[in-house]
């Protein structure tokens, strides 16, 4: 007979140890089983790898590896590991990018504990959970549509072209061929209105599309 309450693991990652042990004797205390607890975005990504948790719960900003590079590494080397960012920031670029590499949550770090441990809830049970007040920032823009509307691979070309990529290197960086890179920058300019690619990355830029 098998169990039909699965207990919910998670890992903590946070470079301040006193947050890392706030969150996890909360999480303990509500019947949470902790997988882990890491300093940095490595540590994060090997225990991950070798624990698989139910949960990781990730500070967005962490030596090494960021919280972002981790949910991206963890999404193709442990996908039954859902991610949470836990983060100080409700920049809009940022969760974009976060919900590109396969996030499945965000808490606010003025949140109380109990949002933690709800959010975690949720996420273990295959939800989604944003903090309102991130929910907000998602949503709360002109550029939501235009958001919407671009594809992570667009973003992810006109990232590229802000750090002065040429199309070649781009198609390197991206595993596709320079000519899918002209075709998904002209597609971004034409949603974007712009005339120039140039004028693309400006655009995205100063809408937070791109960070």
């Amino acid at each position: 007979m098998t169990d039909q309450n699965p207990v919910t693991t998670c890992l903590v990652a946070d470079d301040h140890p006193a947050v890392v042990e706030a969150v996890a004797d909360v999480l303990e205390e509500n019947g949470i089983e902790i997988a882990g607890r890491a300093r940095d975005g490595k540590d994060a990504v090997e225990q991950i790898e070798l624990r698989r948790p139910s949960v990781a719960l990730l500070d967005l900003r962490m030596p090494g590896l960021s919280g972002i590079e981790v949910a991206r590494h963890v999404g193709r080397s442990v996908p039954e590991t859902a991610v949470i960012l836990y983060t100080a920031f409700g920049d809009r670029a940022l969760l974009t990018e976060a919900l590109d590499a396969g996030a499945r949550g965000f808490v606010l770090k003025e949140a109380p504990l109990a949002e933690v441990v709800r959010a975690v809830e949720l996420v273990a049970a295959g939800r989604t959970y944003v903090d309102p007040v991130l929910a907000g920032v998602l949503s709360s823009s002109a550029a939501t549509e235009k958001m919407t509307n671009l594809t992570q691979r667009e973003r992810d070309v006109l990232r590229l072209l802000s750090d002065g990529m040429s199309n070649q290197q781009i198609g390197k960086e991206l595993f596709i061929s320079p000519e899918t890179v002209r075709t998904h920058v002209r597609k971004a300019m034409a949603k974007l209105d712009a005339d120039t690619r140039t004028q693309a990355v400006a655009t995205a830029l100063r809408q937070s599309l791109i960070a």
